[in-house]
């Protein structure tokens, strides 16, 4: 007796794409979320608010003492998310500066006096830093308080609030922030951390739960 023959069932086309879809949105939710360093490009959990143009800034926590920070030339305001989201829970009131300009940082001090801040510190890292300095060379009273990470270049006229500079000790800029905190008036200090990460990468290195307890130390609510 001959054997019988199995014909294939036919293949539905929109069975197969089905499948597909249902493939791609699978992988689609293993997506690595971004790093805290570097500009991450994606969504923050700050709240994007605006300062002088339309959604400049980032914003977290509603606390007394405001920190206005100011990111290097290879970051964005969210890169300050880990650490900002930290200064929070502590009770800080925190605004990140997308643009390096003095208008945009003056303009964010301004908006955490206004909303109750009893204290502002700024803070800044390599690029920010520097346009942070500039700024206070011209307003040397506009805070209460400074926060520098790897500045790359001395500046003269700043105020007698105190200062924290941080920096690696083997990257090429270490002298800088010694000679900050030795020439600059006011009550300030220096933390140089061994290895060579520059300013915000500081916080992704080794050396990144010293720089971050130093920074919430400088900034903390009395």
């Amino acid at each position: 007796m001959p054997s019988a023959i199995v014909r294939p069932r036919p293949i539905h086309l929109t069975a197969v794409l089905a499948v597909l879809l249902a493939a791609l949105l699978a992988c689609g939710t293993d997506e690595p979320a971004p790093s805290g360093g570097g500009s991450t490009g994606g969504e923050s959990s700050g709240e994007r608010i605006s300062l002088v143009d339309d959604g400049d800034a980032l914003r977290w926590g509603d606390g007394s003492y405001g920190v206005v920070l100011a990111h290097g030339a290879a970051f964005d305001a969210a890169s300050w998310q880990d650490q900002a989201e930290v200064m929070a829970d502590q009770g800080n009131s925190v605004i990140a500066v997308e643009d390096l300009t003095a208008e945009a940082m003056t303009a964010a001090v301004e908006r955490l006096r206004q909303d109750g801040a009893e204290s502002v510190a700024l803070v800044g890292g390599s690029a920010g830093a520097d346009a942070a300095l500039r700024l206070l060379s011209e307003q040397p009273d506009l805070v209460d308080r400074v926060v520098m990470l790897s500045a790359n270049s001395t500046v003269e006229g700043l105020g007698d609030q105190p200062k924290l500079f941080i920096a690696s000790e083997d990257e090429s800029v270490a002298d800088v922030s010694t000679e900050l905190a030795k020439t600059a008036p006011g009550d300030n200090e220096v933390l140089l951390l061994p290895g060579s990460d520059h300013a915000q990468n500081i916080f992704d290195g080794a050396q990144g739960d010293r720089a971050l307890d130093a920074l919430l130390g400088a900034v903390a609510p009395g």
